[in-house]
């Protein structure tokens, strides 16, 4: 799947696994429908955190056709043990009704009236997954559709609920993909057990897995890293937006570190578990610095 210019150095990318209460993410799919195992783990997330979940998938896809999907999502278990009216499945259509024609300030009344009804049965939040094919759906303009996104920042004011808008590449214009790239906080990985390295300025952000199907793309991300510093200065491995990491990527990530010369400091920017198997493998907690 190609990327969008944009996507490369989105300051909010990251994989589904560490979205946040409150995040208003944007995924890019290619295909007949979404990327199934993120849209999964987004849902099946909110259900063991005790949200209400609403999944408003692709037009043509029956309410069969998307459960049949999620639960069959390669590499997540489904959540058990869920009331059924905690998953719920519908479309704009239904979400906008009685209304035919959408409008921003319908669709905004709607989300706040379900996130009140969802506060009052005791949800702790309200998550919904949005396919953006209902903007062909039910004919509206592209224009309405992006100033939608750009001037919703206040449904995720207070953190109870957030959302994915799903959008399909062969649907719409590359520029205005590229533009709501942008107009998002949030930028997803495609799939799960992606690995996307970043760099800039001495520094090397590493999103999403690193394990052991990725560790060749890690080793090489680190190599251009030190490579491209120059012989001197500070080295920053940022692995904050970093879900799973093996020993493997660590012990390269440690054995690049102790090669580095005395006079080039090197720091990782990482959580507390990956402090810690970094300390079991030797790093100096002094160049640690630890978030979360």
């Amino acid at each position: 799947m190609g990327g969008l210019a944009g996507e490369a150095q989105h300051p909010g990318t990251l994989p589904v696994q560490q979205m946040g209460a409150g995040d208003h993410a944007f995924l890019c799919y290619d295909g007949d429908a979404p990327g199934w195992d993120v849209l999964a783990a987004f849902v099946w997330a909110g259900l063991v955190r005790g949200e209400k979940v609403i999944v408003l998938g692709p037009p043509h896809l029956s309410e069969a056709d998307v459960r049949a999907r999620l639960q069959e999502a390669p590499g997540l278990a489904a959540a058990s043990g869920y009331e059924r009216t905690q998953l719920e499945l519908s479309s704009m259509r239904e979400l906008i009704l009685p209304q035919r024609r959408f409008t921003a300030d319908r669709q905004w009344r709607r989300i706040t009236e379900e996130a009140e009804a969802a506060r009052a049965a005791g949800y702790s939040g309200l998550r919904t997954c949005i396919d953006m094919g209902w903007v062909a759906d039910l004919g509206a303009g592209l224009d309405v559709m992006m100033d939608r996104e750009r001037r919703a920042g206040h449904l995720f004011a207070d953190g109870f609920y957030s959302e994915i808008c799903a959008y399909d590449r062969r649907r719409f214009p590359g520029p205005v993909l590229e533009a709501m790239c942008r107009a998002h906080p949030r930028n997803l990985l495609p799939r799960l057990g992606q690995l996307r390295c970043l760099y800039g300025n001495g520094t090397l952000r590493v999103i999403g897995e690193a394990d052991l199907a990725t560790a060749p793309r890690f080793a090489e991300a680190l190599s251009a890293l030190f490579r491209n510093s120059g012989a001197s200065g500070p080295v920053t491995v940022d692995l904050r937006r970093t879900g799973f990491l093996s020993a493997e990527c660590a012990a390269e990530l440690v054995r690049r570190i102790a090669r580095s010369a005395p006079e080039r400091p090197v720091r990782v920017r990482c959580s507390a578990g990956h402090a810690l198997l970094l300390r079991r493998l030797g790093v100096d907690p002094a160049g640690l610095e630890v978030t979360g």
